[in-house]
């Protein structure tokens, strides 16, 4: 397993990330951070940690620096944190350590809106896309254009968020599956639940990477 540190140059600014390759990785899994998280999540980084043992690459970034994270407001701004994402993903596809690999997003909160708008801008590009708790519906207008194959992962008892993802979901023109954890709150935190999500996460971004090399 590699493990690498990175500052990120960006046009306007430079962010700040942890890239993990395994050995003979099969994909790469980008974590585009939502409204309040960062990439030092403790949830998210149980989710890459699990994802590393089935030979899946992750990248966990920050989408705002830490003067833009104090602005509350940055935290929504889909149009700013879906321009990041787009700049770091071209800059990742250049990396040597995983030029050529597959792409996926994984997104949680405003972050899966941000995850969504990328896919939908780099098309085929982006092999697949998951949302853990994520704001789908804040990707609206681009829903229809997404082609990854999209999976939906909802907390059983995370009632608003479920009823946003099931809006998203009838306008996602991808393949696409919502998963709801029975007993699971928003963040995952009860007993187990946060591995359920993990497990249904590697499995989808490996079934879809395994896809793309044959």
């Amino acid at each position: 397993m590699k493990k690498t540190a990175i500052d990120i140059p960006l046009s306007e600014v430079t962010l700040k990330g942890d890239l993990s390759i395994p050995e003979n990785a099969i994909g790469m899994v980008v974590f585009p951070h939502g409204s309040g998280s960062s990439r030092l999540s403790t949830r998210n980084r149980a989710v890459a940690e699990y994802m590393n043992q089935y030979k899946i690459g992750t990248f966990l970034f920050d989408l705002l620096t830490d003067e833009e994270d104090e602005i509350y407001a940055n935290r929504f701004d889909i149009d700013l944190l879906t321009h990041r994402l787009i700049e770091v993903t071209k800059w990742l596809m250049k990396y040597k350590d995983a030029k050529g690999l597959p792409v996926g997003y994984f997104g949680a909160s405003t972050g899966a809106a941000s995850a969504l708008r990328a896919a939908a801008y780099f098309e085929k590009t982006i092999k697949a896309v998951v949302s853990r708790g994520g704001r789908p519906d804040m990707a609206i207008n681009e829903l229809p254009l997404v082609t990854a194959p999209t999976l939906l992962i909802v907390g059983g008892l995370d009632g608003q968020v479920i009823q946003m993802n099931k809006f998203a979901f009838e306008n996602l023109g991808a393949i696409k599956e919502i998963k709801i954890i029975p007993g699971a709150t928003h963040l995952f935190e009860e007993p187990g639940k946060l591995a359920e999500v993990a497990e249904l996460a590697a499995a989808w971004f490996k079934k879809y990477f395994i896809n793309e090399a044959e």
